[in-house]
């Protein structure tokens, strides 16, 4: 009998230590297979889905910060799984709403701390045509295969976009941005990290605070006019490979290059030298140190194709259609140390030309520029002088050019 009691006790502390045991995987479910799973005590998975139709929008509002990585498809779903890691997963909150074709996602933390340590991904499948904003406290986004409005900002993290279409209008405060294979209008910005489009269609602005800039194979739509380029950095090389209706780009430190560009150019760096292989259009380029180098194509006869090109500390060489209507003026001055004064190096510097310029060199110091300088002119009038040559230079030769 005492035997019998034993055995049963033993059974009922079994069945109490098995009750007290965590599964090792909780999973919650609703009729329309919404899931929440518990992985671990450091570990979620929150799985969503909504039936839409094409055209609605996907909004995130993520205090919790998070990466997002959003993909279009051939339904008229949108699916969305959220992945949880580290030490205070279990102190995120997320939050679903759908309010016809528009779905909203947002995420807090529901104790706030400075020092909460979570990894937070959030992958989206959503239909082909469907629209995106985000506002996320921190991580990178994702975004491709998809049709329709793209807007949003992230606190810290890379920005990619691959073969999207629509509109674009989005900012990262830290982190590179990267397009590819898109047909996109609107403006890309990063407040610290170097931008690289490639292979685009349309007109996309580009701004960083500190990074390089580059873009390769970007093209205008058949039959439009479109707009122009617009690149700035606070410190970075710029790269453009197509500009055809035209580019205003500027660094603060840095060269740029510009492969093909009509109508027109504008152009500036404090640090760097600037190359324009191929202009149908006038252009505007300076420079505080470093050469510049620019060839002029297209009929000559067609179009403004006024020339203002200046370094503080360079050489400068323009190239021109033969045919060119041109009223050269050219100064080039010889800058030194106060303390400096060398004729035979002011001789060396020089101005040369296809075309018929009057070279005049001063014989006095000039001291009203801070530095003692002497100058070199060149002046000449060529096919009626309809377009205005101006080349200005500190410290470097010119040459004027005939293709």
């Amino acid at each position: 009998m005492k035997k019998f009691a034993v055995i049963i006790l033993l059974g009922i502390l079994g069945l109490i230590f098995i009750a007290a045991v965590p599964a090792s995987t909780n999973v919650f479910k609703n009729k329309k297979g919404n899931s929440e799973k518990n992985l671990s005590s450091d570990n979620k998975e929150i799985k969503k889905e909504f039936q839409v139709k094409a055209g609605g929008k996907l909004n995130f509002d993520l205090k919790s910060g998070a990466s997002i990585t959003a993909e279009g498809w051939d339904k008229e779903l949108v699916s969305v799984e959220v992945q949880l890691s580290g030490r205070d997963a279990d102190n995120v909150e997320f939050e679903f709403s759908q309010s016809g074709n528009d779905v909203k996602v947002e995420s807090d933390y529901k104790e706030k701390s400075k020092h909460n340590s979570t990894n937070i991904k959030v992958l989206v499948m959503m239909p082909r045509k469907y629209n995106i904003e985000f506002t996320t406290t921190g991580g990178s986004i994702n975004l491709k295969k998809a049709e329709g409005e793209f807007e949003g900002t992230t606190m810290g993290g890379a920005i990619s976009m691959s073969d999207l279409k629509g509109t674009a209008k989005m900012k990262t405060m830290g982190g590179s941005i990267n397009v590819e294979r898109c047909d996109l209008d609107g403006k890309v910005e990063t407040m610290g990290g170097s931008i690289d489009v490639d292979d685009l269609i349309g007109t996309l602005d580009l701004s960083t605070m500190g990074g390089s800039i580059k873009q390769n194979n970007v093209r205008g739509r058949n039959n439009s006019s479109g707009k122009e380029i617009t690149i700035s950095t606070m410190g970075g090389s710029i790269e453009v490979d197509q500009a055809m209706n035209g580019a205003k780009v500027k660094t603060m430190g840095g060269p740029i290059t510009i492969n093909k560009a009509a109508k027109f150019i504008d152009a500036e760096t404090m640090g760097g030298n600037i190359e324009v292989k191929e202009i149908n259009g006038w252009i505007k380029a300076k420079t505080m140190g470093g050469d510049v180098n620019v060839k002029m194509v297209g009929n000559p006869n067609e179009g403004k194709r006024d020339v203002s090109l200046q370094s503080m500390g360079g050489d400068i060489t323009l190239t021109v259609p033969e045919g060119l209507s041109m009223d050269i003026e050219i100064e080039i001055a010889y800058a030194k140390d106060k303390k400096v004064k060398s004729d035979d190096e002011f001789n060396k510097l020089k101005i040369v030309s296809d075309f018929p310029v009057k070279e005049e060199r001063t014989k006095e110091w000039d001291n009203s520029k801070g530095s003692p300088r002497k100058y070199v002119y060149g002046t000449g009038t060529i096919n009626g002088g309809k377009n205005k040559i101006k080349i200005k230079t500190i410290n470097g030769n010119v040459y004027l050019k005939k293709s």
